[in-house]
């Protein structure tokens, strides 16, 4: 596919990660005021809220569905009306749009660059998955050794848990270094202080947009997925590594997983689906994909130290998941668990075969023994206190590339709890 021209010059450059090709889904505020359902366009965001109150584009004749702050009242209206909105709002926005429209939408949009950005949709539930080889693989090669690796049920099962839908942000939300249990291997009991190993986890978010009961198909899976953002899950390792056995995961997970502020659709992703990878372990046949539903989307990490220069840590792509978004979902519904509108599924974290394509700082330093040379002339082996760390993603197409707005996070020194 090729690019979609627009009226709206902005639109139209090879460059903007928001062409018409693309047109994904957040919320704004302006000036502190109401916040409101918004489309991106080029540079500028597309009032969707303003457009259903006056009766110029509504997704549902009957009722209001973006009246308000999130797009979940939207998605529950199903895969029909999502298409049916998505082809309105390109004719809207196209070349062959007449003047009274253009004029329509012009006034029904602001600039972006004045505009505040927020959660784009309410999280109902989170679930993060472990599902990139590499970064499975590099992990369990630190903790494990190479022989052990993976653990046994990694090539049959996509492994996960549940985390915190309350601490899911939007982009540029600061994150507080967390608190917590930690000992080292030399130290004969526990002490609460500090993570000293506060880390990243470069991944991509699915967003469930069509409630179940019962156990799904991947197909089934793939069609209630209404869109993707980029995630990154904090994680503090030293916490982590006191507490996951027996049950996994805790509060190292727990402080804040931030989320990129545009819903890039499952639709406009549709023309860089890619193959799995070679599997030499046949899964199940619940887990058989009836077609390519993977990704191809470049994806990076930047680091950039208070008053300093970014300096790009990594290099990598949403196609070396092992195992895809849909066949989590139907995993995740297997057992008879129901999913709900707006729940929210964590890749797991994305690397890459080589150290430049590494999703995590505990690999890119593998484990703290090999710092990363920054910019500056400093170095890191894990995140320190006023570091913002940016995950960046686009899927490059003909003459034209679907952005996902840049995913950032600055941290802020620790805060002990009272008392």
């Amino acid at each position: 596919m090729t690019l979609m021209k627009s009226w709206l010059e902005s639109a139209n450059s090879e460059d903007t990660p928001f062409p018409l090709n693309n047109l994904p889904y957040g919320v704004f505020s302006m000036d502190d005021g109401e916040m409101r359902c918004g489309v991106a366009i080029g540079d500028r965001i597309v009032d969707a809220t303003g457009l259903e109150a006056a009766g110029i584009l509504r997704a549902d004749p009957e009722a209001d569905v973006l009246d308000a702050p999130y797009w979940n009242d939207f998605m529950e209206l199903g895969p029909k009306a999502w298409a049916e909105y998505r082809a309105a709002l390109q004719a809207m926005l196209g070349a062959g749009a007449d003047e009274a429209t253009r004029d329509a939408l012009t006034t029904y949009s602001v600039p972006m660059a004045k505009a505040r950005l927020h959660m784009p949709f309410r999280v109902s539930e989170y679930t993060d998955f472990y599902a990139g080889r590499h970064h499975a693989e590099n992990v369990g090669t630190m903790f494990r050794g190479p022989e052990n690796a993976l653990p046994p049920n990694w090539l049959h099962i996509p492994i996960g848990y549940n985390g915190r839908a309350s601490s899911v942000v939007v982009s540029g939300t600061p994150v507080r270094r967390p608190m917590g249990q930690v000992k080292a291997p030399d130290e004969a009991a526990p002490r609460f202080a500090p993570s000293a190993r506060f880390d990243i986890e470069l991944e991509l978010g699915a967003i469930v947009g069509q409630a179940s009961d019962g156990p799904l198909t991947v197909a089934q899976a793939f069609e209630n997925i209404f869109g993707y953002v980029l995630l990154n899950d904090w994680s503090a390792r030293d916490i982590q590594a006191w507490e996951y056995q027996p049950l996994g995961p805790f509060q190292a997970k727990a402080t804040a997983t931030s989320i990129s502020p545009w819903i890039v659709t499952a639709a406009a992703l549709e023309p860089f689906r890619v193959d799995a990878p070679a599997r030499e372990v046949p899964l199940l046949p619940y887990l058989a994909e009836p077609g390519p539903m993977l990704y191809d989307i470049a994806l990076s990490v930047g680091l950039t130290p208070a008053g300093g220069r970014e300096t790009i840590l990594s290099r990598t792509n949403g196609r070396e998941l092992y195992y895809s978004a849909a066949q989590q979902l139907a995993h995740h519904s297997s057992c008879g668990c129901p999913m709900r509108v707006g729940d929210l599924l964590g890749s797991g974290t994305i690397s890459g075969p080589t150290k430049d394509s590494r999703g995590s700082l505990l690999e890119m330093s593998w484990g703290g023994q090999e710092p990363i040379a920054l910019q500056d002339g400093g170095s890191r082996s894990f995140i320190e206190d006023g570091d913002t760390l940016a995950l960046y993603g686009h899927a490059q197409g003909r003459g034209y590339r679907i952005g996902f707005g840049t995913c950032t996070g600055t941290v802020l020194p620790a805060e002990a709890p009272p008392g």
